[in-house]
């Protein structure tokens, strides 16, 4: 690869001319990889874990909410079945994270509680992410999570995953999250310095790409195969998941684990590894991301007063607000808001079906469990995040 053409991606960058990093972010997700916190495979390096910990307390301090996607089950399954190799029998590997799941969230739970914060697991498929309920089920999980102060820790659910439902990577997984719970920033760490023009361990020539704009193809060619016998991905997996945020507005850094207190040093504006910048704004990212999977299943007649809520306040869909109701949709399926004339003022992802819209059209929230006759689900009909205003 020439000089020039080298060049040319380091410096591509600045023509976003936008700055982005860990510094402004609010919402972040981080990923660590399963070399960081098994000890190369040798069990769950507890030493390792204490350190992020503490290092994400810091965060919050700052005032970040921060969610953590963790490899390290299967790698401290093999541990604790004395297994030398990764399996690549499914039924096997599904042993292996049964096993090392448990061991994963007691060591996490047990450093975190040492800074007084709550954890949670989450155990995340495909299917999860792409079915609408699913997907709007895991979304307020998240976001309640959040808003009490806990700690998510997500991995993929490896027990049951099959080749049909399974994401693949964590890395993979780290963007899907990124998007799901609006991200600002995605960080993968990692057992490497970041993202070279050529792999650093066989070209001594080799250049750390400091910036770059997320998505950009010749870093593809850039990355290479997996690093670790240990996890799964490799360079190009985390280029590719940097594209895949990217999608949703988000920003990744590609650093290593091993420096001294990355992430307190990351969030004072310090550049470590590799920044693949978004030049999409968030809201426009996500408002594109769900007009590429919208295919709508009814719509709602809105009130005068839900109209210019909606296309003038940026606000959400309240059932309140809520006329008539056609078609037959299930929660998490795509309807139009419409007004009293037919004209679509917006569309987005229901938080209610059809059915239980009926019941509670024209209520206040406080009533919805009375109406419904079990626990509402949410006190909008459409939140302003999943609705776009046509």
């Amino acid at each position: 690869m020439s000089d020039e053409v080298i060049h040319q991606v380091i410096n591509r960058a600045e023509d976003l001319n936008k700055i982005g990093g860990l510094h402004g972010a609010h919402r972040v997700v981080i990923k660590v990889g399963s070399s960081l916190v098994t000890n190369e495979g040798r069990g769950l390096d507890e030493a390792a874990i204490a350190s992020w910990a503490a290092q994400i307390a810091a965060l919050r301090a700052l005032g970040k909410e921060v969610i953590l996607v963790s490899s390290g089950a299967i790698a401290e399954g093999m541990k604790r079945l004395n297994w030398q190799t990764r399996p690549s029998n499914i039924d096997e590997l599904q042993a292996a994270a049964a096993v090392g799941q448990m061991g994963l969230a007691q060591v996490y739970e047990t450093q975190f509680a040492k800074h007084h914060i709550v954890t949670a697991q989450i155990l995340l498929t495909h299917a999860d992410l792409a079915d609408r309920a699913r997907y709007l089920n895991a979304r307020s999980a998240m976001f309640t999570l959040l808003q009490l102060g806990v700690v998510p820790i997500i991995n993929e659910n490896d027990t049951v995953v099959t080749d049909e439902i399974k994401v693949g990577d964590n890395d993979t997984l780290g963007a899907l999250v990124a998007n799901l719970i609006e991200a600002d920033v995605l960080v993968i760490l990692t057992d490497q310095d970041g993202l070279f023009t050529a792999d650093p361990r066989k070209n001594p020539e080799a250049q750390l790409i400091q910036t770059a704009p997320a998505g950009l193809e010749l870093l593809e060619s850039m990355a290479g195969g997996a690093g670790s016998s240990i996890g799964k991905g490799g360079m190009l997996t985390k280029v590719l998941a940097a594209k895949r945020a990217m999608k949703s507005g988000a920003s990744t850094i590609i650093a290593s684990g091993r420096e001294a207190q990355v992430l307190p040093r990351l969030a004072k504006g310090e550049r470590i590894g590799t920044e693949l910048i978004a030049d999409t704004p968030l809201l426009t990212a996500r408002q594109q991301w769900l007009a590429d999977h919208l295919q709508m299943r009814g719509s709602v007649t809105l009130d005068a007063g839900a109209v210019k809520a909606v296309r003038t306040g940026g606000k959400s869909v309240l059932p309140i607000g809520v006329i008539a109701v056609e078609g037959n949709f299930e929660r998490g399926e795509v309807i139009a808001c419409l007004d009293e004339q037919g004209v679509e003022v917006a569309r987005g992802l229901s938080n209610y079906s059809s059915s239980d819209t009926q019941r509670i059209a024209r209520h206040a929230s406080s009533e919805f469990a009375e109406l419904l006759g079990r626990d509402a689900d949410e006190a909008e009909l459409v939140h302003r995040n999943n609705l776009i205003v046509v």
